[in-house]
């Protein structure tokens, strides 16, 4: 059992003012796994303070400062990785290869990739006649969630601390702990006090709480449409900086001489990889009308590769996070059944002879449109859907015909129409061919999907202010 009844403010773990807390659940076992406190506004607003004191201090810190503690929580976060992988796998549910290949990776190339990008960040400009200046936004308040415990937790506080911001961060009730490890990490390593500070609590408290708050500048947060909603309404009361990843609905567009194999292999895996709870996953699969057939066969081929089962074990997907979550997807699958659509694979229900966990079927529509529920609103679950297309030009209209705007795949061999469908997706992020991920490569939405950008110098600079000074001295 993990218990963490406290909270780190100013450098130290200290009791909440409150008395309420909250179970964690395995949702592998649906047994409880540990407690965390709930924290209240007073331990909010004694964690804004602790920052708003730091700020003065830590914005003023050199660059060369920021770098070596950046390689210092680095190195630290390598030590920690078992720790770190069998944490994930106890509080997500996800499997251990995903939980070190992808989480306990992204969260350690985060921190590296803050440092690498912060030996060429210039905070001064020359403009000739007038100089320009970077300076910490000042306190950045994180709001993070439960899909990835290391990766948006890490990408955001890693620009905060390379920018000079203090933070306060709230990470998501349901996966709790790798956020405690990594203050932990940042204790160890000597973060300055009051420059990092978390508040576990619900988001009703602690969550309105920071987006509200008189003393946060900036926040930054990913999650849902309308929680990001809600919190641009909060900042827009006193004009704080906001930036927002939020939802996606993205297309993976496979051409007409696309490796027919490949493609249905890479659709899958976007269902598969965290249970298919990942926001820039690709739950659109765009296929010619001639390759229907085709498609769904080797969909049907590759799908064993990727087996459901206990996370513990030597499989790929592991259960949903939540009794709440896996409630939504099956809503979701009965819905496309009652428009019409066709299951090539899966179905409602756990798949057969797991009883406990959330466990849910991977699941692949076919007969699709566009203008169904299953093809517009993001299901956060293994689930897909495959629709047809007739002319590049109609796949490319398919592609953006969504609110969001986060993500887009392209399949194919000629590079002239890669070129073209990848230039005309309106998304932030659009990968051929399986592209390999670059974490110096900005990361975030158009649309509704989001505000801003984070991963690498992109990242810094949210946590930035710009200022002009005309007529500064040449020292």
């Amino acid at each position: 059992m993990r218990n963490y009844l406290k909270h780190y403010i100013n450098g130290e773990w200290v009791e909440s003012t409150g008395n309420e807390t909250e179970d964690v659940i395995n949702p592998a076992t649906e047994e409880v796994i540990g407690t965390i406190s709930l924290g209240t506004k007073e331990d909010l607003d004694k964690a804004v303070q602790a920052a708003r004191d730091a700020f003065p201090s830590f914005s003023q810190t050199s660059k060369e400062e920021r770098i070596k503690m950046l390689e210092n929580i680095a190195a630290e976060y390598e030590n920690r990785k078992e720790e770190i992988i069998e944490t994930i796998t106890e509080e997500l549910g996800s499997p251990k290869s995903i939980s070190e290949n992808v989480h306990y990776m992204m969260g350690y190339n985060h921190f590296s990739q803050a440092a690498e990008s912060l030996r060429d960040f210039s905070f001064i400009e020359d403009r000739g006649g007038h100089t320009v200046m970077k300076d910490s936004v000042g306190v950045s308040g994180l709001i993070t969630p439960w899909n990835f415990p290391t990766n948006q937790i890490s990408t955001k506080i890693a620009s905060a601390f390379a920018a000079g911001s203090p933070v306060v961060a709230k990470p998501a009730e349901l996966t709790p702990f790798a956020a405690i490890i990594l203050t932990e990490i940042f204790d160890k390593v000597g973060v300055p006090k009051g420059a990092f500070n978390l508040v576990n609590g619900s988001g009703s408290v602690i969550g309105d709480g920071i987006s509200s708050h008189p003393d946060i500048d900036f926040v930054s947060f990913t999650g849902s449409g309308a929680v990001g909603q809600k919190i641009m309404q909060n900042a827009s009361e006193r004009i704080a900086n906001v930036a927002l990843e939020l939802g996606g609905k993205s297309p993976l567009v496979v051409l007409e001489d696309a490796d027919v194999e490949k493609a249905a292999r890479a659709a899958v895996s976007h269902i598969a990889t965290n249970s298919g709870q990942v926001c820039s996953a690709a739950t659109r699969v765009l296929v010619p009308s001639s390759m229907k057939d085709s498609f769904e066969e080797a969909v049907k081929k590759v799908l064993p590769e990727f087996p459901v089962g206990d996370p513990q074990g030597d499989n790929h997907i592991g259960p949903l996070v939540s009794k709440k979550q896996w409630d939504t997807v099956q809503s979701y699958i009965e819905k496309g059944q009652e428009e019409g659509a066709t299951l090539l694979v899966g179905g409602t229900g756990k798949p057969e002879g797991l009883d406990k966990g959330y466990y849910a079927k991977p699941t692949v529509f076919t007969d699709v449109n566009n203008d169904m529920v299953i093809a517009q609103e993001e299901i956060f679950g293994p689930v897909t859907c495959l629709i047809t297309y007739d002319t590049v030009e109609e796949a490319i209209e398919i592609s953006n015909d969504v609110k969001y705007g986060l993500a887009g795949y392209v399949f194919g061999e000629d590079e002239q129409t890669l070129a073209k469908v990848a230039s005309s997706i309106r998304a932030g992020r659009v990968k051929i061919n399986d592209a390999e991920a670059d974490f110096a490569a900005p990361f975030g939405g158009y649309k509704q999907s989001g505000i801003g950008r984070e991963w690498g110098d992109y990242g810094i600079e949210e946590y930035l202010e710009v200022k002009t000074v005309l007529g500064y001295p040449k020292l």
